[in-house]
């Protein structure tokens, strides 16, 4: 029985060790557009869904309001852009990553002049100042709608949320990239990846098709117009072969064209000054509109409008009440006007068709298809352009132009997480932007005058598949320099382009440690300085390590055979041995060190050959297929096919052939000395220095970061003390109310004196009036103290109407129960003797508590119904409940175990050879007395029901005698099992 319990113990404990199944494991996307953010998630149970916000919309949009005291998201923080653009910061994502002097930032001023943008001394970026405490970066702001974000997919997802996968433009560069990272590290997100909106979209396409996809290549083009970019993509999806997962689709970036300011917003930019411009020649007003900032919000809002409308319609009336000075507006503007208002930006529709075709080198022949992604493809004028661009019979519009990355992402979001297996959907993304190495060495003219040369190498060329590793050697370099990663030719930008780009610097890299590796290693050769670059799932650019190799040719001890290592470990285990000298030869281990390159290693601190070889494993496997990539073979050559042969007498049985001829020997030993010794190359790695300038945006120091975290985090703080106050006063002045009414209901009146009313209601009125006075200037300690009061002043009269209300239900449950254990007990009691399945003592039980409980009922109503309704009750809804338990719980076994019971089987006819049960019982009892030797084997089998029962063994018996019934039976004979029961009778 102990060793039962601790196996119990034990199990209980393991249990208790494994994670709990409710832990939080949901995953969630972002799909943060300009105007627009769609939030999905995953979590057990719903494979991929858009998370609605709070008004149940499946679209929010990326603004934020901050007041003095007041932060709005979404919806909310639109409604107040209209009465006060100035405290709502809306299409931040232009501002990400760039500098003060950035043409996109310019243009922004001038879009948004109620805002105050100013240059931050310390990076070169901006910040929005709207007084001396609120100053907020594009970086802050962002981090607010990603927590705003994971607020959503956790409340719909209903568990706490971590893990993000977000979506950025695809033509985003490093600097924009980096800003990303920092804006969800200050909400606390943990990013998974950031991955290009356009393949998000055409993974969401993929994976719906994926049946459709095979070893012949598929062409498809998405044109994506959002709010304030277009992007078109040529993607390639094909089957492909893998080492891991078999035969799985796949599907590659190959082309991709890019305009970063044409979009919806722009077309809506025109019709707002169209509108501006129709108001001041009504000259309703001597002022012009342009200059008040609040009837510009009101203008942009009905162009937005106006957009849509003229979508479906050839022309539409603005309207808008109480422009300015309380003056309206009203007229119409027609299709043809719109279109002509914004003609140029429509004639650039076709260029990024053309760019990402001449990228991908392909033709529009190749192209199967081209499929419209985003809100304003929705304008008929850029359907028919983007026609006579593709030069294709009809547009694909068969996936969701406002969801398809959202979904994608967050199929990426579960494939990358480790709570989730997805069917692996291979996705190869591609870098828009060439990035290159340049460094300077110094050359020699011919006149013997030395020079700079000043040189190039390309580290990802423009579309290069990523993630990537890519490795650049240093061939000429012995002694510490510094080279820099820029962004290769950009020439394919425009002006504009190239002008919202910002800087092509990247980084300077100085090395330092690189002219002592070589002095403390003069005496080997050296392969070079090498720079390990990655290129990761993000599209960004990261300097792993710089290392400085060298390689060294030693001396490779001899190798003994397997036979003579056998010989020794036996020889050594029996504390013998042979004296001979081969016997005692080793050979060090392959990853060993062999003395010469040991000692350097102490010395310098450098990476043993095993390390060296792990990390050139590890780059070999991860090298991408394009560009110009170092072969990584650091680690030492592989063994020479000479270490097979070794020298003869090195075996038992050679050595007893070497007996048998003494000449042979002599031969053998005189050709093992002319052999030339074995050689091994090995390698000698030393870390370098790195010390990385950043020269196109700073990114922002810890101590900043954490800064802004905070910044965050009071305000969010503060809305959630804020929504807290709220809900206080809420719930007091819901209980004053709702109380007072009360107390003229019948049912409460009936429960309540005089007094008491008189006191309660005095106590509300007096709550009210202090609601109206100071109740909404009071904090939330002092709220919530106030309705804790009138709670337990009102405490007393809820608790007798609630009683009152539950008696009939469960008294009525209460009396039918009695009446079916009667019935039960009674049909129990007239099964014959044979028959019984059911003990004296479990009927007798079963009768105590039905006896028991109808006295209590009867006994309990009678005394309630002498107590007035003012006073405490006596009779209690969790004492009858009580009482139900207790009487199912006795029915319910009785019932169970007639439910597994089986019938006796019919005693055998005597014959005379059997023995009569008196003979089984002798028999029984002469098996008790043999000795343990001489026990056959029934009798060892009946040996556990022989122990002497204690008090508490019985009552363990008692309880569970339906288990034991049911486990003996197929195991023993009948014959068996009346022998069994005659003993159990006697004992």
């Amino acid at each position: 029985m102990r060793e039962k319990l601790s196996l119990l113990a034990l199990l209980c404990l393991a249990l208790a060790l494994l994670p709990s199944p409710a832990a939080p494991v949901a995953v969630m996307s972002v799909d943060l557009g300009s105007e627009w953010m769609k939030v999905a998630i995953v979590k057990p149970g719903v494979p991929m869904e858009i998370a609605l916000n709070k008004e149940s919309r499946r679209k929010t949009p990326v603004a934020v309001c901050l007041k003095e005291n007041e932060r709005l998201f979404g919806d909310g923080a639109i409604g107040v852009s209209v009465k006060n653009p100035k405290v709502v910061y809306r299409y931040i994502q232009s501002l990400l990553g760039k500098t003060a002097d950035n043409l996109q930032v310019q243009q922004y001023q001038k879009h948004f002049p109620e805002h105050q943008l100013l240059p931050e001394k310390k990076r070169g970026t901006v910040y929005f100042k709207y007084s001396e405490e609120m100053q907020y970066t594009p970086e802050e702001l962002l981090g607010m709608m990603l927590n705003y974000s994971r607020v959503l997919a956790e409340d719909f997802a209903e568990q706490p949320i971590k893990d993000a996968v977000i979506t950025v433009p695809a033509f985003f560069n490093q600097a924009e990239r980096r800003a990303v990272l920092q804006a969800a590290q200050m909400a606390g997100l943990k990013v998974l990846q950031l991955i290009n909106d356009n393949t998000a979209v055409a993974l969401n396409y993929g994976l719906f098709r994926r049946k459709d996809i095979n070893t012949t290549a598929q062409n498809v083009m998405f044109y994506d117009m959002g709010s304030g970019s277009t992007t078109a993509t040529i993607v390639t999806y094909q089957t492909i072969k893998t080492k891991e997962a078999g035969t799985q689709p796949q599907l590659q970036i190959r082309g991709v064209g890019f305009d970063r300011t044409l979009g919806g917003f722009e077309m809506e930019l025109r019709l707002r000054e169209h509108l501006a411009k129709l108001f001041n020649e009504q000259k309703k007003s001597k002022k012009d509109v342009r200059e008040n900032a609040r009837a510009m919000a009101k203008m942009l809002k009905e162009a937005q409008r106006l957009k849509t409308v003229l979508s479906a319609n050839a022309e539409h009336a603005a309207q808008i009440e109480g422009l300015m000075d309380d003056i309206d507006f009203k007229a119409k503007v027609t299709r043809a006007e719109f279109e002509a208002l914004c003609s140029d930006l429509f004639d650039r529709v076709a260029v990024p068709v053309q760019q990402a075709l001449a990228v991908s080198e392909m033709s529009l022949d190749e192209i199967e298809q081209v499929i419209l992604v985003g809100g304003a493809t929705r304008v008929p004028k850029v359907q028919e352009m983007l026609l006579k661009a593709t030069k294709k019979d009809e547009l694909g519009k068969n996936i969701n132009a406002d969801e398809a990355a959202a979904m994608g992402a967050v199929y990426q979001a579960a494939a990358l997480s480790k709570a989730f297996k997805v069917k692996p959907f291979l996705v190869r993304d591609a870098a828009v932007f060439p990035i290159q190495v340049e460094f300077s060495r110094e050359t020699e003219e011919d006149e013997g005058a030395k020079g700079i040369k000043h040189n190039k190498r390309v580290l990802f060329q423009r579309m290069a598949p990523y993630p990537q590793r890519k490795v650049i050697t240093f061939n000429r370099y012995t002694d510490d320099f510094t080279f820099n990663i820029n962004y290769g030719d950009l020439s394919f930008l425009n002006q504009d382009d190239q002008k919202m780009f910002g800087s092509v610097n990247l980084t300077t890299v100085k090395l330092s440690g690189v002219g002592e590796s070589f002095r403390k290693h003069s005496d080997a050769e050296s392969k070079g300085i090498k720079a390990h670059f990655n290129m990761d799932e993000s599209g960004l650019l990261i300097l792993d390590r710089v290392e400085s190799v060298f390689e060294t040719i030693v001396e490779e001890k001899e190798e003994e055979s397997t036979l003579t290592k056998l010989g020794n470990t036996i020889s050594s285990l029996f504390g013998g041995g042979s004296t001979e000298p081969t016997a005692n030869v080793t050979e060090p281990d392959e990853e060993e060190v062999l003395p010469e390159a040991g000692k350097d290693q102490e010395e310098t601190g450098e990476k043993t050959e095993e390390a060296a070889q792990e990390q050139s494993d590890s780059e070999q496997k991860s090298q991408g297929e394009k560009g110009k990539e170092e072969p990584v073979t650091e680690g030492g050559e592989k063994k020479s096919n000479e270490g097979s042969e070794k020298e003869e007498p090195q075996t038992e049985k050679e050595a007893e052939a070497s007996e048998k001829s003494d000449d042979e020997n002599a031969a053998g030993a005189q050709e093992v000395e002319k052999k030339p010794k074995p050689q091994k190359k090995s390698k000698i790695s030393i870390d370098i220095g790195v010390e990385l300038e950043v020269n196109d945006v700073l990114n922002p120091s810890p101590e900043d970061i954490e800064v802004s975290k905070k910044k965050l985090q009071d305000l969010t703080d503060r809305d959630l003390e804020k929504q807290e106050r709220e809900q206080s006063l809420n719930s007091l002045e819901a209980f004053v109310f709702e109380t007072q009414d009360k107390l003229y209901q019948d049912e409460y009146q009936a429960v309540v004196t005089e007094e008491e009313k008189e006191a309660i209601s005095s106590k509300l009125s007096e709550a009210s009036a202090w609601l109206d006075d100071e109740g909404y200037s009071a904090g939330t300690k002092e709220l919530k103290e106030k309705l804790a009061e009138l709670k337990k002043l009102c405490k007393a009269m809820f608790f007798r109407v609630d009683e009152r209300k539950k008696w009939p239900d469960r008294l009525a449950a209460l009396e039918s129960m009695l009446n079916h254990s009667s019935i039960f007990l009674k049909s129990a009691k007239m099964i014959s003797g044979d028959d019984q399945i059911f003990t004296d003592v479990e009927l007798k039980t079963l009768e105590k508590v039905i006896n028991e409980t109808l006295t209590w009922k009867n006994e309990t109503v009678a005394e309630q119904e002498k107590r007035s309704p003012t006073e405490k009750p006596v009779l209690l809804s969790k004492d009858i409940e009580a009482k139900l338990s207790l009487l199912d719980r006795e029915v319910s076994y009785l019932l169970n175990k007639a439910k597994f019971a089986k019938p006796k089987p019919k005693p055998k006819p005597k014959d005379k050879n059997t023995t009569s049960s008196d003979d089984k019982t002798n028999s029984t009892d002469s098996e008790k007395s043999i000795p343990p030797n001489g026990e056959s084997d029934k009798a060892e089998e009946s040996k556990p029901a022989l122990e002497p029962p204690t008090e508490e063994n019985k009552k363990e018996e008692t309880e569970t005698e339906p288990t034991l019934a049911l486990e003996t039976e197929n195991k023993e004979t009948t014959k068996d099992n009346d022998s069994q029961n005659h003993i159990e009778d006697e004992l």
